[in-house]
């Protein structure tokens, strides 16, 4: 399959290197889809495609079958367009002083989740070019969207302004906390009935949508018209207790560089600063140059797990802004082999889910917070 626009394949391999399989993007798509069978999927493709590259992730993910994009910012979603991707795409957080005309003008889907969101959508658009708008509902996130209170008087209000021709309301939407299936439970109902109120007010929206990826599996009766998929597009677990693996899912994206030293040192050798670990015999240290200005945490120092010509060592010591020191005892490492991070687990190397649990965070802050020096590269 061809990715086109955005997307640099991989030649010589660069000393810090994100690699994506956009074919995995593709495939889990598609294996997501047909676990879910849902009317309408969107891939979200927000914060650079999860830290995977906005525009190859969505074309890739369009490959696989999904038929909407979705982001958080208007810049976003323009760049999208900018690239040549007409398929529908959803934007949902704005600054107070949003301007909507260019959005409105591109045919991009804007989330409301106030009054004086929709009241300046309606002002923005032209009967030429109606504004089309997908409503947000708090259902108990305590985030974004109008509280169940204020729907009957924004749906009334969204009913005016879509008989004047002003917009059309084409959505309905909200976002499970995740907090457990009491309190998803409630939020569907919450959904459901915010969903009545709207039909009241006489809006007709033609998508609801409720089910990110971790509901849209296990809670069928949240997919509605149109499920969101974010994490397990890029071949990620939503869950604590289900790994991708299990899952059926392939990472998409790897984490290497290259090693730049390598040198013998004895016994007792401080490593890196705060001489946090020190070198118990005679070996070998290997210095891996990505750091936290990479993304890489700080607080997987002494424990992160990187892969080095097929065996996994640990982090020796303290992660620098820079580089990390990699205690390989005798093993035959040299310059230039390359050290991965994560990627798909099924390759023997680490996965995101690691370096997660190593730094006491989350996969999905793993993947996206990596930038600073690293080249993405694509396959396909």
């Amino acid at each position: 399959m061809g990715h086109r626009g955005g997307a640099r394949l991989v030649s010589a391999r660069p000393l810090r290197e994100a690699r994506v399989d956009l074919s995995a993007i593709s495939a889990n798509v598609e294996l997501l889809r047909a676990r879910i069978r849902a009317e309408h999927t969107m891939a979200v493709v927000k914060a650079g495609g999860y830290g995977h590259g906005a525009v190859p992730s969505a074309r890739a993910a369009i490959e696989g079958g999904a038929d909407w994009l979705g982001v958080v910012e208007i810049a976003e979603a323009l760049a999208l367009r900018a690239a040549g991707l007409d398929t529908p795409i959803l934007t949902w957080l704005h600054a107070p002083d949003a301007d909507f005309a260019p959005a409105i003008d591109a045919g991009i889907d804007i989330g409301i989740g106030s009054p004086a969101q929709l009241d300046k959508a309606a002002a923005t658009a032209s009967r030429a070019a109606p504004a089309l708008v997908h409503i947000k509902v708090d259902t108990g996130l305590g985030r974004g969207g109008v509280p169940l209170a204020g729907c009957e008087a924004l749906f009334a209000a969204a009913a005016a302004h879509e008989r004047g021709g002003a917009l059309r309301v084409r959505g309905l939407f909200s976002h499970l906390a995740n907090a457990g299936d009491a309190d998803d439970l409630a939020q569907l109902e919450a959904f459901e009935h915010a969903s009545a109120l709207a039909g009241a007010a006489g809006l007709t929206p033609e998508l609801r949508h409720l089910a990110s990826t971790a509901a849209a599996l296990r809670m069928p009766s949240a997919r509605f018209d149109l499920v969101r998929l974010g994490i397990g597009i890029y071949g990620l677990t939503p869950y604590d207790d289900e790994s991708s693996v299990e899952l059926g899912l392939r990472p998409a994206l790897e984490l290497s560089a290259g090693i730049v030293s390598v040198k013998r040192m004895p016994a007792g050798t401080g490593v890196s600063y705060g001489h946090r670990y020190r070198t118990t015999r005679e070996t070998t240290l290997a210095l891996v140059p990505l750091g936290y200005a990479e993304g890489v945490p700080r607080q997987a120092s002494g424990v992160g797990p990187v892969s080095i010509n097929g065996t996994t060592y640990r982090i020796a010591g303290t992660v620098a802004m820079d580089q990390f020191v990699v205690d390989v005892g005798d093993a035959a490492v040299a310059v230039g082999d390359r050290a991965v991070l994560f990627g798909d687990p099924r390759t023997g190397v680490p996965s995101a889910d690691d370096w997660a649990a190593a730094a006491g965070t989350i996969n999905y802050e793993i993947v996206t917070r990596l930038g600073g020096r690293i080249e993405r590269r694509y396959t396909s």
